[in-house]
């Protein structure tokens, strides 16, 4: 696959050009976990501007994103597993306005196997965090969700 292919189709993971660069450069990969490795790597050098440009594709937790992108589609399906019911999503747009007032951007958290009260819990932990603690957090988050959706693109 060509190089402008291959970044093409793991954008929709986290649209990062230094991550995207060096998993694509990486190739050809023995293994999915060599591929998830490099993935790793490259998420460990995000700072606060990173994510941020990141998170500006991302919806806030509990609601559902809009659009026919890739990457809208991937999280409609993260998100539909937590079971958010009603009271849950309410709780969730109180708690990301106050993160957004407190932090300056979207609350993101891997949903993939959280439950809709986990997340909510981490939502209210994470508000006391510090600024820089909540972008180190913001991006182990972020690599967390890139690697999964790579490891869904490239698992047989």
């Amino acid at each position: 696959m060509p190089v402008d292919q291959a970044a093409d189709l793991i954008r929709p993971c986290v649209d990062n050009e230094h991550w995207i660069t060096a998993v694509v450069a990486g190739r050809p990969y023995a293994s999915v976990e060599q591929a998830l490795e490099v993935a790793h790597r490259a998420a460990a050098t995000w700072n606060a501007a990173d994510v941020d440009r990141a998170l500006a594709q991302h919806p806030r937790i509990g609601e559902r994103a809009g659009g026919d992108t890739a990457e809208a589609e991937l999280s409609r399906r993260e998100q539909a597993a937590t079971g958010i019911d009603d009271t849950t999503q309410a709780q969730l747009l109180t708690g990301n306005r106050a993160y957004e007032a407190r932090f300056g951007r979207v609350f993101l958290i891997r949903a993939a196997g959280r439950s809709a009260t986990q997340i909510l819990a981490e939502l209210t932990r994470r508000l006391d965090n510090t600024a820089e603690d909540e972008v180190a957090e913001a991006s182990r988050e972020l690599a967390q969700i890139a690697a999964l959706r790579l490891e869904g693109l490239l698992a047989p």
